[in-house]
C-alpha cells in the first residue's frame, strides 16, 4: 500500500494536538485503506463500519465500548458513522467522557458524504475536531506523499527545481486512461476498471444518495449523471439540462447539489471580482472520476482541475491560507482555464491546452487584472518554455512535469 500525502498531517496536526480526525472524500479513493495504515503503528485499534449490524447494536446500547482497553493510546476508526442521524451527539458524549476521565484516544472518521454538511450552522463537535479531504491519486502522488507549500511550487516553477522524469510520462497516460482512483489506476486492467465503474455509479446514486434524500427520481438523477461527462469544461446551462431531463429548474438544482455532496462532481465559478464584463453566475462543473470522459480535451482539462482542487483542498486543510478555484470569462467568451485564488487574491492563473507551445492569446487581457507573479500554460506535450508578457511571468509546460509540482 502506497503511503497517502494526508497521513503524516493527520498525525502532526489532528492527533498530535489531540483532535479528531473527520476525513471526507469521494467513494472508493482510500479513506478506509488511509485508516487501516493510521492503524498499523498502534499497538491498539478498532475498525468499525456503519454497515455492520453487529456495530450500529453496540453503538445503540454502549457507544463508549467502541473504545479499547489500552496502556498505549488506541485508535478508533469509524467508517460511514454519518449515516446515523444522532451521530454526532454521540460521539461528542464518548470524546467529552474520554477527555475527561483523562483516557486518550485518537478517532478517525470518514465518509463519502455530508462529513463537510455537517461543518455549517450550529456544530455540537466544534473545536474537537479538525477536518481533511481525501482526494485520489495525482501525478505527484503516484511518486511520492510529500508534498510542496504554495511557496515552494511558485519558486520551484519559477527555477524548474525538479528534474524531469521519463517514468511521469506513463505514470500521466495511465491517470489519462483509467483515471485517478486507486483500484484502477493501479489494476490496469481495462474490463476490471469498466466493472468498476459501473458498481461506483450504482453505490452512489443508489445507496449513497439514498441515505442522504427520499427522492423517488433515482431513474432520471441516474440519466443526469450519464449526460454530465459530456458537459465537462464547458458553462454549465441549467435551462438546456433540464430540458434534457424534462424537469424543473430547482429539481435539477438540488440533484446538482446531492451529486456534488456526493463527491460525484465538483463546480468551478467564474471569478469576477476587479475583471471587467465579466460572467458571475456560469460554473463548470468536472468530475472525480474523469475516465469517462470520452472527449480528449476536455478530459485532459479534467484531470488537470482535479489536481487543482486538490491542491487547494489541502493548503487550506493544513492552515497555510484559503484557496479556492475559479475560472475566468467575460462576456466577449474570452476565457483562461482556471485561476487559484489565495485569501482572496488572485495568485495562480491556468490555462490547459492539449499542444500548443505557444502562450494562447487570451493571456493579454487578464493579465493586466490579476498581478500575478506567475501564470501557467498546461499541455499534454512535453515542453518547458518561459515568456514575459505585461511583467508577468508565462510558463508553457507539459503537464508531465508541471504537474509535480502539486498535491
Amino acid at each position: 500500500m502506497k503511503i497517502r500525502y494526508l497521513q503524516q498531517a493527520i498525525e502532526k496536526i489532528a492527533f498530535g494536538g489531540r483532535k479528531m480526525a473527520f476525513v471526507s472524500g469521494p467513494r472508493q479513493c482510500g479513506k478506509t485503506t488511509l485508516g487501516r495504515m493510521l492503524a498499523a503503528s498502534r499497538s491498539a485499534s478498532q475498525y468499525y463500519s456503519w454497515d455492520d449490524i453487529e456495530f450500529r447494536r453496540l453503538w445503540t446500547k454502549s457507544p463508549k465500548s467502541v473504545v479499547p482497553e489500552s496502556q498505549d493510546v488506541p485508535l478508533v476508526i469509524l467508517d460511514e458513522i454519518h449515516k446515523d442521524r444522532t451521530w454526532k451527539r454521540t460521539l461528542k458524549g464518548i470524546y467529552d467522557t474520554i477527555r475527561f476521565e483523562e483516557k486518550p484516544c485518537d478517532f478517525f472518521i470518514t465518509g463519502s458524504s455530508r462529513l463537510n454538511v455537517y461543518r455549517r450552522g450550529s456544530d455540537s463537535l466544534l473545536g474537537r475536531y479538525y477536518y481533511f479531504r481525501l482526494a485520489p491519486f495525482s501525478l505527484r502522488e503516484m511518486r511520492t506523499p510529500e508534498v510542496l507549500s504554495p511557496d515552494e511550487v511558485i519558486d520551484g516553477l519559477k527555477h524548474r527545481s525538479l528534474s524531469a522524469e521519463s517514468e511521469n510520462i506513463s505514470n500521466l497516460q495511465s491517470l489519462l486512461r483509467y483515471g485517478p482512483f486507486p483500484e484502477p489506476l493501479f489494476g490496469q486492467n481495462i474490463n476490471q476498471w469498466r466493472l468498476w465503474r459501473q458498481n461506483r455509479h450504482e453505490t452512489i446514486i443508489r445507496e449513497d444518495l439514498r441515505d442522504i434524500t427520499r427522492s423517488t427520481e433515482i431513474g432520471k438523477i441516474e440519466m443526469l449523471a450519464s449526460i454530465l461527462p459530456d458537459k465537462v469544461a464547458s458553462p454549465l446551462s441549467i435551462n438546456s439540462l433540464r430540458q434534457d431531463i424534462e424537469v424543473g429548474h430547482q429539481t435539477l438544482q438540488r440533484w446538482l447539489g446531492w451529486l456534488k455532496e456526493l463527491y460525484f462532481i465538483f463546480e468551478v465559478k467564474p471569478w469576477h471580482q476587479k475583471i471587467r464584463r465579466s460572467l458571475k453566475k456560469e460554473g463548470k462543473i468536472y468530475l472525480w472520476d474523469y475516465s469517462e470522459i470520452e472527449n480528449p480535451g476536455a478530459r485532459f482539462e479534467n484531470l488537470v482541475a482535479v489536481h487543482l482542487i486538490k491542491a487547494c483542498n489541502y493548503w487550506t486543510d493544513m492552515g497555510q491560507g484559503k484557496f479556492e478555484l475559479y475560472y475566468l470569462r467575460n462576456k466577449s467568451k474570452l476565457e483562461i482555464d482556471f485561476l487559484i485564488v489565495r485569501d482572496g487574491k488572485p495568485w495562480l492563473p491556468i490555462e490547459v491546452k492539449l499542444g500548443d507551445e505557444s502562450p494562447a492569446e487570451n493571456w493579454r487581457y487578464f493579465l493586466p487584472e490579476l498581478n500575478c507573479r506567475l501564470a501557467l500554460q498546461i499541455t499534454e506535450k512535453s515542453c518547458w518554455k518561459l515568456y514575459t508578457s505585461q511583467d508577468t511571468d508565462i510558463l508553457v509546460a507539459g503537464a508531465d512535469e508541471v504537474l509535480m509540482y502539486f498535491v
